[in-house]
C-alpha cells in the first residue's frame, strides 16, 4: 500500500512540475511535450484570423470571396429559402409527400437540360453510365450494384424523391448536396428523365413539325 502512495505522489509531483500550477504566469514558455522538431510543419502553422491584414494578397485582405461555382452550405443563412420553397430545396409537396414534376420557379427548357447533361457527365456517369443504365466505369472495378435509371421503380419515382437521393445520398451513393446547387440537381433530374424517355419513346412521340426529319409523313 505504501508503494501505491509513493507512486501516486510521484505522478502528481511530475505532472505539476511539467505543467505548472494552473493560472500561473511563466517568464519563459512552458515545456513543449511535442516539440516542433519532432513534427516539423505540423504543430505551428501560419494562419489568418477573420478581418486581419494579409501581405500575401494584393488588396491586403485575408477574407476572400468564394470561388465561382461554390455551393452554399445547407445551414445558416443559405438555408432560409428552404422555408419558403420546400419544393425547390427539399423536393417536398405542400402535404409533405415527395413532389412530382419540377419547381415552378425553374424553367425547364433545352438550356436547362443541357446544363443537367453537363453535371450528369461529371458527377453521375462514372457510376451510372452515359446512358443511365448502371454500366459506368466503376463497374469494371467491382461496383456491380449501381442502379439503372431505366428500372420501372425509378421511372415511376417522384422527382422530389430523386432530388432527395441526389442531395443526401442512399446506400453506397454519396450525397451530392455539397457539390451541386439545388437548381443543378433539378437539371440533372431533367436530363435523367430525358434519358428514360429516349429508351421508351416511339416515332409517334415526335412533334408533327419534326416528323419529316426522320422520314415520317
Amino acid at each position: 500500500m505504501r508503494t501505491l502512495y509513493l507512486i501516486t505522489a510521484f505522478v502528481v509531483l511530475l505532472t505539476v512540475s511539467v505543467l505548472g500550477p494552473r493560472g500561473r504566469r511563466f517568464a519563459k514558455p512552458p515545456m513543449d511535450v511535442f516539440p516542433e522538431w519532432a513534427f516539423p510543419g505540423m504543430k505551428y502553422q501560419p494562419k489568418l484570423t477573420q478581418q486581419t491584414a494579409s501581405a500575401f494578397f494584393a488588396d491586403g485582405m485575408s477574407d476572400r470571396a468564394p470561388p465561382p461555382g461554390t455551393v452554399p452550405a445547407s445551414f445558416g443563412p443559405a438555408s432560409q429559402p428552404i422555408r419558403s420553397d420546400n419544393f425547390r430545396y427539399l423536393g417536398k409537396a405542400p402535404d409533405g409527400s415527395w413532389a412530382r414534376g419540377f419547381p415552378p420557379s425553374l424553367k425547364v427548357d433545352m438550356k436547362f437540360i443541357e446544363r443537367g447533361r453537363d453535371r450528369f457527365t461529371i458527377y453521375c456517369s462514372p457510376c451510372h453510365g452515359a446512358l443511365g443504365d448502371g454500366n459506368g466505369v466503376t463497374r469494371k472495378y467491382g461496383m456491380g450494384a449501381t442502379a439503372s435509371y431505366h428500372d420501372d421503380r425509378l421511372r415511376k419515382m417522384a422527382e422530389g424523391e430523386i432530388f432527395n437521393t441526389v442531395t443526401n445520398g442512399k446506400g453506397q451513393m454519396n450525397p451530392y448536396g455539397d457539390k451541386l446547387a439545388p437548381a443543378d440537381r433539378w437539371a440533372v433530374i431533367a436530363y435523367v428523365r430525358a434519358l428514360q424517355r429516349a429508351q421508351t419513346g416511339t416515332a409517334k412521340d415526335v412533334p408533327a413539325d419534326h416528323r419529316a426529319e426522320i422520314g415520317m409523313q
